[in-house]
């Protein structure tokens, strides 16, 4: 099958049942050369599914997947060029770490010059250059996950595929790993494909994010369109937190919401459609009663560290505020919000 010079992998129409339980609903993606893709949702909406069959260990119940043109759908594992991470390592506890990361080298039989040569290589590529002859049980979390990310890139695959990788890590040393990650995926240049239900994981790494649900695709975009322009109420709120209100767009960048017309920047809406409207909590700017578009009564006033977090009574609406200047419980104050941080979505786009 032809495929576009940049499509390197292409997923095409493809089911799968478990005891005739879908998992995957008529799936459609492809994934570019290179790219840091993520596929975020929660638990159960099919993206450990999805990697798993491009990975060779699920095959379908219908439809294709395709690499560098070729059919791959019923290849077994060893024969793809693509390498898996698992959440759980699966190093080799009898091995130090030099033998965990030679030891597909050694299965396909390289010279041991080939081998020292590569190993070394990987070693510096994630930061453990000496650490060669130290046992695994004598490494951090973070450590053994750098030696399994060596051990799948020792073997040279064109993608890596990676399942929740940082997810037995705590919260430091998983934001140190995310900046590591995609280090490692710009210098190597080599496509990874990366499964998390972390939205901050696939907003900090990512070049594209595919948000599912219910073995479907919601959304794909870069993380500045998914979390600046939701397409969908379960997209909204996934990603992030939202303030999502009923309105009515009357015409192009004119909506209405909490009894006042407001202007917006989104077009295309049919005249006088009823719509959904998302404001994030940072793009609320808290001003005196008198000035704001809106006003409201603070309800609860939570320190976040870099920010506040304020729950304000409008009507019968409560907004989530964040801001980096306090305002007091019972205090009546003014919002007011720029016509880019209004985000229009359609009633039925929620599929």
């Amino acid at each position: 099958m032809k495929q576009s010079a940049d499509r390197q992998i292409l997923i095409r129409d493809v089911c799968k049942e478990y005891d005739g339980e879908i998992a995957l609903d008529h799936f459609e993606l492809y994934v570019r050369k290179g790219e840091f893709l993520t596929l975020l949702g929660p638990s159960g909406c099919g993206k450990t599914t999805t990697l798993r069959i491009l990975g060779g260990f699920e095959f379908p119940s219908s439809g294709r997947v395709w690499m560098e043109g070729q059919d791959i759908t019923g290849m077994p594992p060893h024969k793809r060029k693509i390498n898996t991470i698992f959440q759980k390592y699966a190093l080799f506890p009898h091995m130090n770490v030099f033998d965990n990361i030679a030891f597909g080298l050694k299965v396909q039989k390289k010279t041991r010059k080939e081998i020292d040569s590569k190993v070394g290589e990987m070693l510096e590529l994630v930061g453990l250059t000496g650490y060669g002859k130290r046992n695994i049980e004598q490494l951090s979390g973070g450590q053994q996950q750098r030696v399994a990310i060596a051990r799948a890139l020792a073997n040279e695959p064109r993608v890596l595929l990676l399942d929740e990788p940082l997810g037995a890590l705590d919260l430091k040393l998983r934001k140190e790993m995310h900046i590591e990650l995609k280090r490692m995926q710009q210098r190597l240049g080599i496509t990874f494909v990366y499964v998390t239900h972390d939205q901050e994981e696939a907003l900090t790494m990512s070049d594209t994010i595919v948000v599912m649900r219910k073995g479907k695709i919601q959304q794909i975009g870069t993380p500045l369109d998914i979390y600046n322009e939701p397409k969908n109420v379960f997209v909204a709120e996934f990603i992030g937190e939202s303030n999502i209100l009923p309105g009515v767009m009357h015409e192009d960048c004119l909506v209405s919401f909490s009894g006042r017309r407001f202007p917006c920047v989104d077009r295309g809406f049919a005249r006088d459609e009823p719509v959904d409207v998302v404001i994030r909590p940072e793009d609320i700017q808290l001003v005196a009663p008198e000035e704001g578009m809106i006003s409201g009564e603070v309800l609860n006033v939570v320190f976040m560290g870099v920010h506040y977090e304020m729950q304000i009574q409008s009507g019968p609406f409560v907004f989530l505020v964040q801001s980096t200047m306090k305002e007091e419980k019972g205090r009546s104050v003014g919002m007011k919000v720029p016509p880019d941080g209004i985000h229009i979505m359609r009633k039925d786009a929620l599929s």
